[in-house]
Formats: C-alpha cells, structure tokens, sequence
C-alpha cells in the first residue's frame, strides 16, 4: 500500500510504498476512501522539514537546551548521533479519514468488516487505529464529510470547553478550516458569533454560514467593532482558531471581552499574554487539547479503557459521534468547503500549494490498494553472507545504535518488520534490506533467515524469542529476557530444545572497553568485591509504557536489569540473595524508578544498584565504584575509568563514550560463525532474570528473597 511520508531531516516528501498494518488487540483495520488535509498542522510540520539547522534550533530553544546539556555529559558525537537519529524518523502525515473496515483486532465487537467509518488514520491507503480513535458513519453521511470529522472534533472540543450558552456572543479569530466549523457549531448552539480574519474569501464563507464575519485589514481597530456589536459590553469571550507564532490574537482576545468572559485557544498562537488585561477582567484562558478527553491517554486509546459516561459525557470518540450526528442533521454543512481534490497517486502535488489559499484538499483513494503485508524491493537481493540476519521492531534503538553497528558486521540484513511498516520501510531503504514486512511471522517462515535481532515492546520478547529459536533461528534479544517467571520459563525450555542455537540478551555494558579493562585488573583478586552502580536514569512520564507492568514490566525489568548483569560478569559470580528498597511519598505516582536494589553474590561479593530517576540532566548518567582488596575502581559513564591502588593503571579515557553495543553485537555475529565465540552463559542470563524477580518482590515485600533456579 501507499502512504505519505515527511523526511524531517531533509525536508523531503514520498508517497512510500509500505507493508500493510495488521490489526492488534482492540484495533480496526481500514481501506481509506477519503482523507483531509490539515491545512494548519501538515503545513507546519512541512515547513520545518524544510527549515536549516538554525531555524529548526530557534523552533525549539528546549531542546536546545537539552542538547547542550548532553554535549557535557555523553560527548559531542553521541550527542550528534542522538540529534540526528530523532531527526531521521519519518512522521506521516494526516490525520483525518474516512474509509471501510475491512478487519477488526480481538476485543472489538461493535464493528465488523464493511461498516463505514471515520477515524484520525493517516494519509494511507490502509489505515489501522484503536477502536476509540474512529467512529462509525450514518446513513446519509457522505465520505466527503465524514473525512472532516477528527478537524471538526478539535473546533467541538474548543467550544465545549467554552460553554456557551443560548444568546452569547462570541468572537472566533481565524477563519481557516477549524474557524468556519465552529462557527457552525456555535451557530448551532444558538449563539451570535463574530468572525475575524485577514482572507476576504474566509470572510464571506463565514458569512454565508450564519457569522458576523469581518476583514481585518479593514479595520482600525478590531476591539472597536466588539464593542459597536454588544453595545459597549464586549463578547462573552473569544475562541482562537488562527495558526500563527504572532502574539496579535491573545493581546486582542481579552480587549473584546467582558468581565469574567473566557478566551479559548484552539489553534497556535504566540503566547505573551498581558496579565493586566485578563487580571482586571478575571477572564478565563484555556487551551483546548485535540479531540477531548481520552487523548494521547495511553489507557483509553490503547487499551480501550472508555470513561463512564456519567463521568465524562464528551470522550474524543463520542465527539467523533456527535459531530457526525450534526452532519446527518444538517446542522454542520462541510461539503461546500472543499477547494481542491486530488487522487491519491496524485496527492504530493498538493503539498505545494498550501499556500495559494485553498481551505480544504481532499485525498480520493480509489479502491486499488493492496493489503499485502510483505513488500520486496525492486531489483534488492539478499547479498552472500555467513549469516542472515531478520530484524523485529524498528525503533529509535534499532535506528540508532543496532543497525548500525549491524551494518559494520559480515551479517547481512535480510529482513525488517515493524508494527506499521513506516519506520522500517525507511530503514529498509537506507540500509538496503530487501524484505520490509509488519507480520514477523513472515521473517519466522523464510528459510534464508539465519538470525533475528528482536528489539520490540518488553512483553513480546520472550513469546517472540522462543517462536525464534523453536523455528531455528537463533536469536539477539533485546533486554529484558522476560517479565514474568513464566515467560522466562517459555524462553529457557525453548533454547533447551535447540541447543545448537545461540540466544544472547543485549546486555552490552559487560562488552564495553572500559569494563573489559575492569574485569582484567581484578582477575587476580581473592577476596570478594564491594559494587556500587549510581544510576541518574532520568524520569519518564508515568503514563510512557515502560512503567505498565503488563508491557514494559517497570524500569527495574526493562533497565535496571542492565547494571545487575554488569556486576554478574565483574563479581564472575551469581546473584544469591536480592533486597530492595524504593523512595515512596503521598501520590509519587512511580516507585519502580528511585530505588535502591541490593545483591549478594554466591561468592561473598556485595552490589548495590542505586537506579534514581530524580536527579538533574547535567549528571552523567552511570557511575560505577568497585571496591577491592584495599583498590579502588571508578567507572565514569562508559568514558573514563580510574584506578586506586593498582600497579601500572591509574586511568584510562576514551574519545568517545563506549557502552559496548559494538563489542556485543560483532561477538553475536562471530558466535554464529564459530559456535566456540564466547557469549553470555545461559545461566547467566537467567540469573540475572531471576534476581530482578526477586529484587522486585523484595520490594512488595520488604525483606531479603532468595533467587531460585
């Protein structure tokens, strides 16, 4: 299938030929048949693609910031490298369509294969998006219309945060797209509304839609024509629709408004506001998000978690109904505001000349799209090799850091799958891989695949991982191993079964330089060593996967799980007992990221893992201090490594900061060339598992757990 694609880094536009997605739980499959531009939004995003480096840095002083503080800490090539690989995604574009569902995912039982309906799927021939993301099209509802009904959510959710009331007046500043459906809504609600913009032919849509519409350019003073309409009083309040970095409509919107009036803002806007003018008044400012309630929450639109409704009547997917009933009433007319048409083969075209005034482009899709979820590239040939290699997951890990080590191995990449088949139609290109599939059990059923490198969400590894090597594959899986005693159970039996086969988890911090050094001045030691691993990991927003411990199993499992390792391989023993111990306060919403974890080790050898996501970003990352027969090692973020007491070493530094993903990933390729390669011992790896089980039960607990197995 095809799918339009923004290049962020280059400023370049494709419609990309792309596997289709598959349905997951509580997921919709759709053939498109319409689509909208966002005018507003898309322009945006492709006008800084396009920018230099200096304008896309003036677009984003935070980042900036950010980047600088990195600079300090991790160096400035795994500062660039990091820059540009957050650049090097490509982000598709669109986000309202209409279509036919042609699948549904498990757990989705109120819709089924050829209902209409609209969704915020991308510009794609084949769309898929959770349940609570579209909504089902009446009769008497066009595709033309019904592809207006995300835009037409966001004007509803501004004017529901305004709530009017019978008889107000109320100012709508721009006249685009989202303008001229609010105004239809407010119109609806039985309001007065007067328009504002700087297009006479938005002017006169507005108009013709019930609206007391005015040209700015012909006015002195906007505020003056407020008041001349509301006898001196002002309007009610005022809702922003413009798309512009000008501070114009929030120094405006409070002059037009009463005393205790509310200004919304809808669109973009500069936002320098004049407290004297909202504080005399006491007015009201709020910023409208998106379609309503339940956006970018990962419960409601991933795991279809709905809200009562006695609780929250206007969810996003109910406004995505109600905007559907206007249209059906005749209430909300959008047809009319269409100005250009294009088929979809033809739809980059369209994308220059967004700026010759026209308010609403729709993308027909016609009804040749293929479903296929395996794309082979022209003329692309798995190379000779002594290894295949498939990849499984193609995000910023596998972007930044997997593949491009891979790529400087003798493996050859033979195949990619990620879940909506954009990100690794990308790196398909790029690195020259022939298949690009979003099914990985196609990677699984090709006989010329040797390997797989599995870098997916936490809860798939070890399902993903055993279906690997029971197909004979062998197999680089991502840490962790496993989130559960019983997945690690699945795994292990797995890798009993095919003994021949190599498993490695990418525990790369023991495949450093820095570590490899480490682990040679203390081969000589006797007694046991003192560990201590200090972390400053960095908060992540308590809603990011990660923290669910269904999926990403918590920053112990998914990271933590990394320094235990690290200590397994220095210590050369295994962890005996765990204990943990995390910081907890009233409403902290997270403990699994500011705790410290304590190991015994069978040898006698103690560690500590102090894992802090509450520290500041000029820190360096991770410091490890190992304590030795009256010596003293300090590891310094992967860069600078120090030694007290040591014949003949006093330190060491490199250029740049190591972490061993290189080291790892050239040993898993040799090891499948020469099964005599060391790699990390299978009961090493299930150590490691284990002792995060039980630190974790350690911490539900709060005593000391023995590791089993």
């Amino acid at each position: 299938m095809r799918q339009i694609l923004q290049d962020m880094k280059a400023g370049d536009l494709q419609l990309a030929e792309v596997p289709a997605p598959r349905p997951g739980r509580g997921q919709v499959l759709i053939r498109s048949s319409q689509s909208l531009v966002s005018l507003g939004t898309e322009r945006m995003l492709v006008e800084f693609a396009r920018a230099g480096w200096i304008n896309k840095a003036r677009q984003q002083p935070d980042n900036v910031r950010r980047v600088l503080q990195k600079i300090g800490t991790d160096g400035f090539a795994a500062t660039a490298s990091a820059v540009l690989r957050k650049l090097d995604a490509p982000i598709p574009l669109g986000y309202c369509n209409a279509g036919v569902v042609l699948e549904v995912g498990e757990g989705v039982e109120d819709l089924k294969a050829g209902d209409r309906v609209a969704s915020n799927g991308p510009h794609a021939e084949i769309v898929c998006v959770p349940r609570h993301l579209c909504a089902r099209v009446p009769d008497g509802v066009s595709d033309t219309a019904a592809s207006f009904t995300v835009l037409s959510s966001v004007a509803l959710q501004g004017v529901r945060l305004f709530d009017p009331t019978l008889g107000e007046t109320v100012v709508v500043m721009g006249l685009g797209l989202v303008g001229l459906i609010t105004c239809q809504i407010l119109v609806a609600n039985g309001c007065r509304v007067i328009g504002f913009d700087i297009a006479p032919d938005r002017v006169a849509r507005a108009q013709a839609l019930g609206a007391q519409a005015l040209l700015l350019a012909e006015l002195e003073d906007p505020t003056l024509a407020v008041a001349a309409q509301t006898q001196g009083m002002g309007a009610d309040g005022v809702i922003i629709t413009a798309a512009t970095s000008d501070n114009s409509p929030i120094e405006l919107a409070p002059l037009m408004t009463r005393k205790r009036g509310r200004v919304i803002l809808v669109g973009v806007s500069g936002l320098h506001l004049n407290r004297k003018d909202f504080f005399e008044k006491e007015i009201r400012f709020q910023v409208s998000c998106s379609y309503g309630p339940g956006r970018y929450e990962d419960a409601y639109e991933r795991k279809g978690l709905d809200y009562p409704v006695g609780y929250v009547r206007w969810t996003e997917q109910r406004n995505f109904e109600a905007v559907l009933e206007l249209m059906r009433a005749g209430r909300l007319v959008v047809e009319p505001l269409v100005s250009l048409r294009l088929p979809f083969t033809e739809a980059l075209g369209a994308y220059e000349r967004l700026g010759e005034g026209q308010l609403a482009i729709i993308f027909d899709y016609g009804a040749a799209a293929s479903s296929a979820t395996v794309v082979v590239r022209a003329g692309a040939r798995p190379q000779a090799g002594a290894c295949r290699i498939g990849i499984i997951g193609a995000g910023d890990h596998v972007r930044g850091v997997l593949l491009p080590e891979l790529a400087k191995t003798p493996a050859v990449l033979a195949a990619i799958c990620s879940a909506a088949g954009i990100n690794s139609e990308h790196l398909s290109r790029r690195y020259d891989i022939p298949m690009n599939t979003t099914d990985y059990r196609e990677i699984l059923a090709r006989p010329e695949v040797d390997a797989l490198v599995i870098s997916t969400r936490h809860n798939q590894h070890a399902q993903m991982a055993a279906e690997g090597l029971r197909a004979g594959k062998h197999v680089f899986l991502e840490k962790p191993l496993a989130l559960t005693v019983e997945d690690l159970g699945t795994v292990l039996a797995a890798g009993r079964e095919r003994p021949e086969l190599r498993l490695v988890v990418g525990y790369n911090r023991r495949f450093a330089p820095l570590v490899a050094r480490m682990r040679s001045l203390l081969a000589n030691r006797v007694a046991p060593l003192c560990m201590v691993m200090t972390v400053n990991a960095g908060e992540i927003a308590p809603s990011h996967w990660v923290h669910d411990l269904a999926v990403g199993g918590g920053r112990i499992l998914g990271e933590a799980c990394h320094f235990v390792d690290l200590m397994v391989h220095l210590a050369r023993s295994k962890v005996e007992y765990a204990y943990a111990d995390s910081m907890r306060a009233p409403g902290l919403a997270v403990e699994h990221d500011k705790v410290s974890l304590h190991f015994r080790f069978e040898d006698g050898s103690i560690g500590t893992v102090h894992y802090f996501a509450n520290g500041h970003r000029g820190l360096p990352k991770e410091r490890l201090e190992v304590f030795s027969e009256g010596r003293v090692l300090l590891l310094e973020n992967f860069r600078r490594l120090q030694g007290y007491g040591f014949a003949g070493f006093r330190s060491q530094r490199l250029w740049r900061l190591d972490k061993g993903h290189s080291g790892l990933l050239h040993q898993f390729v040799r090891a499948l060339q020469d099964p005599a390669t060391p790699l990390i011992p299978m009961d090493e790896l299930e150590n490691v598992s284990r002792a995060c089980f039980a630190a974790l039960k350690s911490l539900r607990g709060g005593q000391a757990v023995a590791v089993r197995g």
